[in-house]
């Protein structure tokens, strides 16, 4: 059997899950055909699609494992594997790392065709590859995204603090009463802030002392592996890329200027865009758009928020290039951070900061700051971080945290 090694080594990984799981396994419909598990890199795919394969083996399922990058892969053959294991009788299969193969998408496709009475489950560290596969997977794949840990996610994994999550709607209605039971169990500002600088990645069980090289491993890989990989981009490319990210760390959300920037990396507007636009499908930044006013490209878009994708990110770049405090840019990022991983959808506000889903206005600050740019706007909300609990339209940032 091909695949008899790799039920050893599936054997061995079982063996050391964590016991704790994300919000979207319970989400996972693990009986859909073709699934694409997709999320930027270091978010906890391996541990989610092994959490999902020990829960089909624990109710009878024939369940495999197989990293796309093993060197008996390169061998013999991802399809050639596969193939074998349902030939034997196999049900399930898992395969990580998947877009480290040239023609995945092609061998996935084929193997769905092939045996359609089988599971497949597909994640892979490169957002950018996965979506190239898209083209050939549409039709067959449901692609779920795995965001980086919610501030509830932290204090259930980390502090050991178990709560539920709530809907915006309830956090707007009723954040007040949401604060007092959370509040309950103990404080939660020093937790908040341990959160915004290193809580959004799992890795950060594995000791907070290592946490910010192996967040920058996270960016380096994706800049160097992932975007040479997907995008074909010469090594000579990425250096420019990753000044343009470093642009981004520090420079304040509505102040980044495409035209200094183009400048002063000797490029077009054109070009500062498209790298943008690289950035963002590889997850290391996230864009809101304002108000759509009628026609054009995003060359044409003025108003645009540009933010690292995670507050994590941008607290361990800054620090390491500027001696200015990014609180400011950390608010804003950890409210849209929260907000789109939620799945609503969100635009920069004409008064205010952000609108989202086209009805809800809010204003971020901080403890002191007075909600003025929203006064008469309708279902307007003034969020604050530095507090604890929130009267009436004033609510705490961390509450945002509880989304999912």
């Amino acid at each position: 059997m091909s695949f008899g090694d790799f039920l050893a080594i599936q054997a061995r990984l079982l063996g050391a899950l964590p016991d704790t799981k994300r919000f979207l396994y319970e989400q996972m419909r693990w009986e859909n055909r073709l699934t694409c598990l997709y999320g930027g890199r270091g978010v906890g795919k391996t541990t989610l699609m092994l959490q999902g394969l020990s829960h089909v083996v624990s109710h009878g399922g024939k369940g495999l494992y197989v990293s796309a990058d093993h060197v008996q892969v390169a061998a013999l053959g991802l399809y050639e594997i596969a193939s074998d294991f349902f030939r034997h009788g196999g049900e399930f299969l898992f395969i990580d790392e998947a877009h480290k193969r040239v023609n995945w998408a092609q061998e996935i496709k084929s193997l769905y065709d092939s045996f359609p009475d089988v599971r497949i489950m597909v994640s892979g560290s490169s957002v950018l590859a996965l979506q190239t596969g898209k083209a050939d997977l549409s039709r067959r794949a449901v692609y779920r995204k795995l965001p980086v840990m919610s501030f509830r996610e932290y204090l259930a994994i980390v502090v050991g603090r178990e709560m539920a999550s709530f809907s915006l709607e309830e956090i707007l209605d009723g954040h007040e009463l949401i604060a007092g039971r959370i509040l309950a169990q103990g404080p939660i500002l020093g937790h908040f802030r341990d959160y915004l600088e290193r809580g959004a990645y799992p890795f950060v069980l594995e000791g907070e002392a290592e946490y910010v090289e192996r967040l920058n491993n996270v960016v380096e890989k994706t800049l160097y592996e992932d975007m040479g990989r997907s995008e074909g981009r010469r090594a000579m490319g990425i250096p420019v890329i990753k000044k343009l990210l470093w642009f981004v760390a520090t420079s304040p959300p509505m102040e980044f200027s495409i035209d200094r920037v183009a400048r002063h990396m000797k490029v077009s507007r054109p070009t500062v865009y498209a790298y943008l636009e690289v950035l963002e499908r590889a997850g290391l930044i996230m864009s809101v758009l304002p108000r759509p006013q009628g026609q054009g490209s995003r060359l044409v878009r003025k108003g645009e928020k540009l933010f690292l994708e995670n507050g994590n990110l941008l607290w361990g770049i800054s620090q390491s290039l500027t001696d200015a405090d990014p609180t400011g840019a950390l608010r804003e990022t950890f409210f849209a951070n929260q907000i789109l991983a939620a799945g609503f959808r969100m635009r920069v506000a004409d008064q205010g900061d952000f609108v989202v889903e086209e009805r809800y206005t809010f204003e971020i600050g901080g403890p002191g700051k007075k909600g003025g740019q929203i006064a008469g706007v309708d279902d307007s909300y003034s969020v604050r971080d530095g507090i604890e609990h929130g009267v009436g339209s004033t609510i705490p940032l961390w509450v945002f945290g509880f989304l999912y």
